[in-house]
Protein backbone atom coordinates (compact mmCIF):
# COMPACT_ATOMS: atom_id res chain seq x y z
CA UNK A 1 0.00 0.00 0.00
CA UNK A 2 1.22 3.59 -0.85
CA UNK A 3 2.54 5.47 2.40
CA UNK A 4 2.01 9.14 2.20
CA UNK A 5 1.14 12.62 3.41
CA UNK A 6 -2.34 13.19 2.87
CA UNK A 7 -1.49 17.29 3.66
CA UNK A 8 1.08 17.10 0.84
CA UNK A 9 -1.26 18.45 -1.82
CA UNK A 10 1.91 19.76 -4.44
CA UNK A 11 3.17 15.90 -4.03
CA UNK A 12 -0.24 14.95 -5.14
CA UNK A 13 -0.45 17.22 -7.83
CA UNK A 14 2.76 16.77 -9.50
CA UNK A 15 4.10 13.40 -8.41
CA UNK A 16 2.77 9.96 -10.81
CA UNK A 17 3.45 7.18 -9.16
CA UNK A 18 3.29 3.85 -9.98
CA UNK A 19 -0.39 2.91 -9.22
CA UNK A 20 -1.65 6.38 -10.89
CA UNK A 21 -4.28 5.99 -13.46
CA UNK A 22 -2.76 8.35 -15.88
CA UNK A 23 0.12 6.03 -16.99
CA UNK A 24 -2.51 3.16 -17.53
CA UNK A 25 -5.09 5.47 -19.39
CA UNK A 26 -2.52 7.71 -21.05
CA UNK A 27 -2.88 5.53 -25.03
CA UNK A 28 -6.31 5.79 -24.86
CA UNK A 29 -6.33 9.23 -24.13
CA UNK A 30 -4.13 9.74 -27.18
CA UNK A 31 -6.58 7.67 -29.25
CA UNK A 32 -9.40 9.73 -27.98
CA UNK A 33 -7.86 13.17 -28.63
CA UNK A 34 -7.25 12.08 -32.39
CA UNK A 35 -10.08 10.84 -32.28
CA UNK A 36 -12.15 14.23 -31.10
CA UNK A 37 -9.91 16.34 -33.80
CA UNK A 38 -11.20 14.19 -36.36
CA UNK A 39 -14.73 15.22 -35.80
CA UNK A 40 -13.94 18.49 -34.76
CA UNK A 41 -11.97 19.47 -38.05
CA UNK A 42 -14.91 17.11 -40.02
CA UNK A 43 -17.75 19.44 -38.45
CA UNK A 44 -16.26 22.39 -38.25
CA UNK A 45 -13.73 22.76 -41.90
CA UNK A 46 -15.46 19.96 -44.17
CA UNK A 47 -19.41 19.85 -43.24
CA UNK A 48 -18.89 23.45 -42.08
CA UNK A 49 -21.93 23.02 -40.28
CA UNK A 50 -23.73 26.04 -38.91
CA UNK A 51 -24.97 27.02 -35.43
CA UNK A 52 -28.71 26.00 -36.51
CA UNK A 53 -27.53 21.84 -37.07
CA UNK A 54 -29.55 20.02 -34.72
CA UNK A 55 -26.14 18.16 -33.94
CA UNK A 56 -25.75 21.09 -31.97
CA UNK A 57 -28.46 20.16 -29.24
CA UNK A 58 -26.47 16.71 -28.34
CA UNK A 59 -25.15 18.31 -25.66
CA UNK A 60 -28.66 18.30 -24.16
CA UNK A 61 -28.77 14.55 -23.99
CA UNK A 62 -24.82 15.19 -22.26
CA UNK A 63 -26.36 16.94 -19.74
CA UNK A 64 -29.05 14.42 -18.63
CA UNK A 65 -26.49 12.03 -18.74
CA UNK A 66 -23.75 13.65 -16.78
CA UNK A 67 -25.73 13.35 -13.44
CA UNK A 68 -26.81 9.33 -14.23
CA UNK A 69 -22.88 8.64 -14.86
CA UNK A 70 -21.90 10.64 -11.84
CA UNK A 71 -24.50 8.38 -9.49
CA UNK A 72 -23.37 5.20 -11.09
CA UNK A 73 -19.35 5.85 -10.51
CA UNK A 74 -20.34 7.27 -7.04
CA UNK A 75 -21.57 3.90 -6.42
CA UNK A 76 -19.08 1.94 -7.95
CA UNK A 77 -16.40 3.26 -5.72
CA UNK A 78 -18.10 3.39 -3.07
CA UNK A 79 -18.89 -0.29 -3.33
CA UNK A 80 -14.95 -1.07 -3.93
CA UNK A 81 -13.87 0.71 -0.72
CA UNK A 82 -16.67 -1.12 1.50
CA UNK A 83 -14.68 -3.89 0.33
CA UNK A 84 -11.37 -2.27 0.51
CA UNK A 85 -12.30 -1.09 4.05
CA UNK A 86 -13.95 -4.56 5.30
CA UNK A 87 -10.67 -6.46 4.33
CA UNK A 88 -8.56 -3.60 6.50
CA UNK A 89 -11.00 -4.35 9.49
CA UNK A 90 -10.67 -8.78 9.07
CA UNK A 91 -6.94 -8.18 9.33
CA UNK A 92 -7.28 -5.92 12.13
CA UNK A 93 -9.22 -8.29 14.13
CA UNK A 94 -6.93 -11.36 12.68
CA UNK A 95 -4.18 -9.40 14.18
CA UNK A 96 -6.36 -8.69 17.66
CA UNK A 97 -7.32 -12.53 17.80
CA UNK A 98 -3.87 -13.52 17.56
CA UNK A 99 -2.66 -11.11 20.20
CA UNK A 100 -5.57 -11.96 22.29
CA UNK A 101 -4.87 -15.74 22.05
CA UNK A 102 -1.11 -15.32 22.46
CA UNK A 103 -1.73 -13.80 25.76
CA UNK A 104 -4.28 -16.36 27.06
CA UNK A 105 -1.47 -18.91 25.92
CA UNK A 106 1.23 -17.54 27.64
CA UNK A 107 -0.73 -17.11 31.03
CA UNK A 108 -2.17 -20.82 30.87
CA UNK A 109 0.40 -22.57 29.67
CA UNK A 110 3.90 -23.21 32.10
CA UNK A 111 5.76 -25.89 29.54
CA UNK A 112 7.95 -23.87 27.16
CA UNK A 113 7.72 -26.39 24.56
CA UNK A 114 4.30 -25.78 24.01
CA UNK A 115 4.99 -21.79 24.41
CA UNK A 116 7.28 -22.33 21.62
CA UNK A 117 4.53 -24.56 19.70
CA UNK A 118 2.30 -21.37 19.79
CA UNK A 119 5.19 -19.02 19.28
CA UNK A 120 5.51 -20.32 15.40
CA UNK A 121 2.54 -21.82 14.43
CA UNK A 122 0.29 -18.51 15.19
CA UNK A 123 1.68 -16.26 12.76
CA UNK A 124 2.32 -18.55 10.43
CA UNK A 125 -1.46 -18.72 10.15
CA UNK A 126 -1.59 -14.90 9.01
CA UNK A 127 1.32 -15.53 6.62
CA UNK A 128 0.28 -18.37 4.83
CA UNK A 129 -3.52 -16.73 4.44
CA UNK A 130 -1.48 -13.48 3.19
CA UNK A 131 0.06 -15.98 0.64
CA UNK A 132 -3.40 -17.96 0.28
CA UNK A 133 -5.19 -14.88 -0.69
CA UNK A 134 -2.53 -13.99 -3.05
CA UNK A 135 -2.48 -16.89 -5.01
CA UNK A 136 1.42 -17.68 -3.92
CA UNK A 137 2.78 -21.04 -3.47
CA UNK A 138 3.18 -21.99 0.21
CA UNK A 139 5.95 -24.54 1.27
CA UNK A 140 5.16 -27.98 2.46
CA UNK A 141 7.01 -27.67 5.38
CA UNK A 142 6.26 -25.11 8.03
CA UNK A 143 9.07 -25.93 10.38
CA UNK A 144 11.12 -28.71 11.33
CA UNK A 145 7.96 -30.78 13.35
CA UNK A 146 5.50 -29.31 11.28
CA UNK A 147 4.39 -30.09 7.76
CA UNK A 148 1.21 -29.94 5.54
CA UNK A 149 -0.25 -32.20 3.62
CA UNK A 150 -0.16 -32.28 0.26
CA UNK A 151 -2.71 -33.23 -1.41
CA UNK A 152 -4.94 -30.66 0.75
CA UNK A 153 -5.06 -27.00 -1.03
CA UNK A 154 -6.63 -25.38 1.60
CA UNK A 155 -3.74 -24.43 3.48
CA UNK A 156 -5.26 -21.87 6.42
CA UNK A 157 -7.33 -24.63 7.45
CA UNK A 158 -4.97 -27.43 7.75
CA UNK A 159 -2.88 -24.49 9.55
CA UNK A 160 -6.43 -24.04 12.24
CA UNK A 161 -6.77 -27.95 12.64
CA UNK A 162 -2.96 -28.32 13.91
CA UNK A 163 -3.31 -25.36 15.97
CA UNK A 164 -7.02 -27.25 17.43
CA UNK A 165 -5.45 -30.25 17.94
CA UNK A 166 -2.41 -29.41 19.81
CA UNK A 167 -5.03 -27.43 22.30
CA UNK A 168 -7.10 -30.65 22.24
CA UNK A 169 -3.87 -32.48 23.21
CA UNK A 170 -3.53 -29.94 25.93
CA UNK A 171 -6.66 -30.83 27.36
CA UNK A 172 -6.14 -34.37 27.37
CA UNK A 173 -2.93 -34.07 28.79
CA UNK A 174 -4.97 -32.41 31.64
CA UNK A 175 -2.68 -29.01 31.19
CA UNK A 176 -5.66 -27.11 30.62
CA UNK A 177 -8.96 -27.29 32.03
CA UNK A 178 -12.22 -27.81 30.59
CA UNK A 179 -13.28 -24.00 30.79
CA UNK A 180 -9.84 -23.39 28.90
CA UNK A 181 -10.44 -25.28 25.89
CA UNK A 182 -14.00 -23.63 25.37
CA UNK A 183 -11.95 -19.97 25.58
CA UNK A 184 -9.16 -21.04 23.47
CA UNK A 185 -11.11 -23.15 21.00
CA UNK A 186 -13.48 -19.95 20.37
CA UNK A 187 -9.75 -18.44 19.50
CA UNK A 188 -8.89 -20.83 16.84
CA UNK A 189 -12.58 -20.25 15.74
CA UNK A 190 -11.69 -16.58 14.87
CA UNK A 191 -9.22 -17.31 12.47
CA UNK A 192 -11.28 -19.17 10.23
CA UNK A 193 -14.34 -17.18 10.51
CA UNK A 194 -11.51 -14.13 9.43
CA UNK A 195 -10.31 -16.68 6.44
CA UNK A 196 -13.90 -17.50 5.25
CA UNK A 197 -14.64 -13.37 5.18
CA UNK A 198 -11.36 -12.59 3.40
CA UNK A 199 -12.61 -15.47 0.76
CA UNK A 200 -15.57 -14.22 0.13
CA UNK A 201 -14.06 -10.70 -0.73
CA UNK A 202 -12.15 -12.36 -2.73
CA UNK A 203 -14.11 -14.64 -4.71
CA UNK A 204 -16.78 -12.89 -5.21
CA UNK A 205 -16.16 -9.79 -7.28
CA UNK A 206 -18.57 -6.97 -8.41
CA UNK A 207 -21.54 -8.36 -10.83
CA UNK A 208 -19.97 -8.39 -14.47
CA UNK A 209 -23.26 -6.68 -16.60
CA UNK A 210 -22.84 -4.04 -13.92
CA UNK A 211 -19.08 -3.65 -14.13
CA UNK A 212 -19.39 -4.07 -18.20
CA UNK A 213 -22.48 -1.65 -18.48
CA UNK A 214 -20.40 1.35 -16.60
CA UNK A 215 -17.46 0.98 -19.54
CA UNK A 216 -19.94 0.83 -22.25
CA UNK A 217 -21.43 4.08 -21.10
CA UNK A 218 -18.63 5.96 -20.53
CA UNK A 219 -17.15 5.00 -23.43
CA UNK A 220 -20.30 5.85 -25.58
CA UNK A 221 -20.65 8.51 -23.83
CA UNK A 222 -17.55 10.23 -24.03
CA UNK A 223 -17.52 9.24 -27.97
CA UNK A 224 -20.50 11.56 -28.48
CA UNK A 225 -18.82 14.52 -26.67
CA UNK A 226 -17.22 16.08 -29.54
CA UNK A 227 -20.07 16.32 -31.90
CA UNK A 228 -21.86 18.45 -29.20
CA UNK A 229 -19.20 20.75 -27.87
CA UNK A 230 -17.13 21.25 -31.31
CA UNK A 231 -19.44 23.99 -31.98
CA UNK A 232 -18.32 26.41 -28.99
CA UNK A 233 -14.89 25.26 -28.49
CA UNK A 234 -13.92 24.83 -32.22
CA UNK A 235 -10.54 22.05 -31.78
CA UNK A 236 -9.98 22.88 -28.14
CA UNK A 237 -12.35 20.34 -27.94
CA UNK A 238 -9.75 17.75 -27.73
CA UNK A 239 -8.30 18.54 -24.67
CA UNK A 240 -11.85 18.56 -22.66
CA UNK A 241 -13.12 15.57 -24.19
CA UNK A 242 -10.08 13.88 -23.16
CA UNK A 243 -9.67 15.32 -19.74
CA UNK A 244 -13.50 14.23 -19.28
CA UNK A 245 -12.42 10.55 -20.00
CA UNK A 246 -9.21 11.00 -18.14
CA UNK A 247 -11.87 11.45 -15.04
CA UNK A 248 -14.65 9.31 -15.55
CA UNK A 249 -12.28 6.12 -16.63
CA UNK A 250 -10.08 7.45 -13.51
CA UNK A 251 -13.13 6.66 -10.95
CA UNK A 252 -13.39 3.16 -12.62
CA UNK A 253 -10.01 1.94 -13.02
CA UNK A 254 -9.58 3.07 -8.96
CA UNK A 255 -12.50 1.32 -8.21
CA UNK A 256 -10.97 -2.22 -9.92
CA UNK A 257 -8.02 -1.95 -8.10
CA UNK A 258 -9.09 -1.81 -4.62
CA UNK A 259 -12.47 -3.99 -5.18
CA UNK A 260 -9.85 -6.96 -4.88
CA UNK A 261 -7.29 -5.72 -1.50
CA UNK A 262 -5.98 -8.29 -1.28
CA UNK A 263 -3.83 -8.40 -3.90
CA UNK A 264 -0.63 -7.02 -4.96
CA UNK A 265 -1.62 -3.70 -6.45
CA UNK A 266 0.08 -0.40 -5.00
CA UNK A 267 -3.19 0.11 -2.93
CA UNK A 268 -4.17 -3.39 -1.80
CA UNK A 269 -3.91 -4.04 1.44
CA UNK A 270 -0.16 -4.55 3.44
CA UNK A 271 -0.71 -7.73 4.24
CA UNK A 272 2.22 -8.77 4.20
CA UNK A 273 3.40 -6.66 6.79
CA UNK A 274 0.34 -6.98 8.96
CA UNK A 275 1.24 -10.95 9.16
CA UNK A 276 5.04 -9.72 10.15
CA UNK A 277 4.18 -7.68 12.56
CA UNK A 278 1.70 -10.55 14.28
CA UNK A 279 5.05 -12.70 14.32
CA UNK A 280 6.54 -9.60 16.13
CA UNK A 281 3.72 -9.13 18.95
CA UNK A 282 3.23 -12.77 19.27
CA UNK A 283 6.71 -13.40 19.72
CA UNK A 284 6.69 -10.88 22.47
CA UNK A 285 4.21 -12.08 24.54
CA UNK A 286 5.13 -16.11 24.51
Amino acid sequence: MVAYNPKEWFTFIFKFHKADTFRTLFPLMIAIGIYSGIVGYLEVEVWQLTEKSYIKNITIMHGMLGFVISLLLAYRINSAYDRWWEGRKLWGSLVNNSRNLAIKLSVILTDENDRKFFRKLIPSYASILNKHLKGEEIAKELFDDISLEPHHNHKPNQVAKIMFHKVNDLYNSKKITGDQLIILNAEVQSFTDICGACERIKNTPIPYSYSAFIKKFIFFYVMTLPFGYAFSLGYYVVPVVVFIFYVLASLELISEEIEDPFGTDENDLPTKKIAENIKKHVEELL
